[in-house]
């Protein structure tokens, strides 16, 4: 295909992408009116299913897999950075040397460190009940571990971070995903349907099954950026000439 019918495609496309979304904008609601059909659905859902945070209940249970496939677009990137970044055949790996570090620096994560980390968890495992969740919890995991880098030196980064165990751990996570959608269909409902027990409501077992896959995606987010980084954190490169 030749460059102008490549363009003339493209052209023709947006054109009815564009109308689209142009008729789809004309019947929006004007602007700061009191109607939310979504919201209050949204918030009905929520509170018939017992999950206090209304965004985790429409991220974990009602487009949940919706959510399936973000989380699986995640763990295709960490996988292709990981393919993309190994050691190809006459690469070398070599000890980092250590770098000085500012005594304040080091006692500034070291205090942070187990902080943030508990920070973390918190987030995980209060994602039914209040801001947050698996996604927010998982960064927020995953970067408090890497305060042993800035403390420390990558060296002790190494130490604190068991790649092997991650990688395992994500990979888990993932496909628990998967399996736990399962769950509705044993129970003669719809794919990832929320039937298991409610709970008592604003409780950490409230919500069915969103507690469940929230702190499976906070598992798999946590170890796949801790496994991406660390293959960026190995690509400090250099060429030698023979």
């Amino acid at each position: 295909m030749s460059r102008r019918a490549r363009l003339l495609l493209l052209a023709a496309a947006g054109l009815v992408v564009a109308g689209f979304f142009a008729a789809a904008c004309l019947r929006l609601p004007a602007f700061g009116a009191a109607v939310h059909p979504y919201g209050e659905r949204a918030v009905a859902a929520a509170l018939g299913q017992r999950t206090a945070n209304t965004v985790s209940s429409v991220n974990f249970d009602q487009r949940a897999f919706d959510t399936l496939g973000e989380e699986s677009i995640l763990y295709a990137s960490v996988l292709s950075a990981v393919l993309l970044l190994r050691l190809a055949r006459d690469e070398r790996k070599h000890e980092p040397r250590p770098a000085p570090v500012l005594p304040s620096t080091r006692l500034f994560g070291a205090v942070l460190l187990p902080v943030t980390l508990l920070t973390g968890g918190y987030v995980v495992a209060h994602g039914q009940l209040s801001p947050g969740g698996g996604f927010q919890g998982g960064v927020v995991l995953a970067s408090g571990l890497h305060l042993a880098y800035v403390a420390a030196d990558y060296r002790a980064l190494g130490r604190v971070r068991p790649l092997a165990v991650l990688d395992v751990a994500d990979a888990l996570a993932a496909g628990a995903f998967s399996v736990l959608g399962l769950v509705g269909l044993v129970a003669g409902a719809a794919f990832l349907q929320n039937t298991l027990p409610l709970g008592t409501f604003n409780t950490l077992a409230s919500g069915g099954l969103v507690p469940v896959v929230n702190a499976v995606v906070g598992v798999e987010v946590a170890s796949g950026v801790i496994v991406l980084l660390a293959q960026f954190l190995d690509q400090a490169v250099e060429v030698v000439e023979r």
